[in-house]
């Protein structure tokens, strides 16, 4: 299939190359610093501030990962044209999930950032998101490009907007495997990410997600044929205390 039967890549690909446009020439300030036994050398900071030249990968996450930055939204606008183009291939190598990456996000405050570049990101993220419940190419599971958007905004209101919206056989399969992967998780009342970003409030995410799941979402995987062992699992979301334990489709989960 060409690029041009697959609206959801092709608006992907308009994002990537208006990010590109938009943060061509931004480098980081003159004068950041970062610890140089932790971080990297004099020679590998100074690519930072050096505009459009491509960082090799490694150099590049210790870049997005780092969190002593004097100016991390700079070195963020920086690196951000092949920092996109990496996350969209799978290649962003976090330690332990894509949160680490929308933390990097959120650390910048890029909604603060002037309109066109607050807007070019915002659609890089929407168009990404898009693509995952929607192209079966996709190089990284949706359920992973969600919690990246919601860590990077610090809300999931318009990605749930988003995957209501989008409907489908490929969008209720990637529901399917959303629910399955963050099942164990919220039923020990935990979010199914960890949260890092200090402004962002875990039980609040954690309660906008479930109430989400037990009204669209439930009815949605029920229609599109889930599993019962599924549907029962987030139906159990919706009861408390001994009621979810004792229910005789409790999985006997230990925490």
């Amino acid at each position: 299939m060409h690029l041009a039967d697959r609206p959801a890549r092709r608006r992907l690909s308009t994002a990537l190359e208006n990010l590109s446009a938009t943060f061509r020439g931004m480098t980081a300030r003159p004068d950041e610093h970062n610890c140089e036994c932790h971080w990297g050398s004099p020679e590998e900071l100074s690519l930072l501030k050096t505009p459009d030249v491509e960082l090799e990968p490694d150099l590049l996450r210790r870049a997005w990962q780092a969190t002593g930055w004097t100016d991390h939204a700079a070195v963020l606008r920086r690196i951000l044209p092949q920092f996109a183009t990496v996350l969209v291939a799978g290649r962003a190598n976090p330690l332990f999930g894509l949160e680490e990456a929308g933390d990097s996000f959120a650390r910048a405050r890029w909604q603060q950032w002037p309109a066109e570049q607050a807007d070019s990101v915002r659609e890089f993220l929407h168009a990404w998101w898009a693509e995952s419940l929607t192209d079966p190419d996709a190089a990284v599971p949706a359920h992973q490009v969600f919690v990246m958007c919601a860590e990077a905004s610090g809300t999931l209101g318009p990605w749930l907007a988003d995957w209501q919206e989008q409907t489908g056989y490929l969008s209720d399969q990637r529901l399917a495997e959303a629910a399955a992967e963050w099942e164990y998780e919220l039923l020990g009342e935990n979010l199914p990410w960890y949260v890092d970003w200090y402004e962002h409030d875990e039980e609040e995410l954690r309660a906008e997600l479930v109430a989400w799941l037990l009204g669209h979402a439930a009815m949605r995987l029920r229609e599109a044929g889930a599993s019962e062992d599924l549907q029962h699992r987030i139906r159990l979301l919706g009861l408390t205390g001994e009621d979810r334990w004792t229910d005789p489709h409790w999985p006997g989960h230990r925490y």
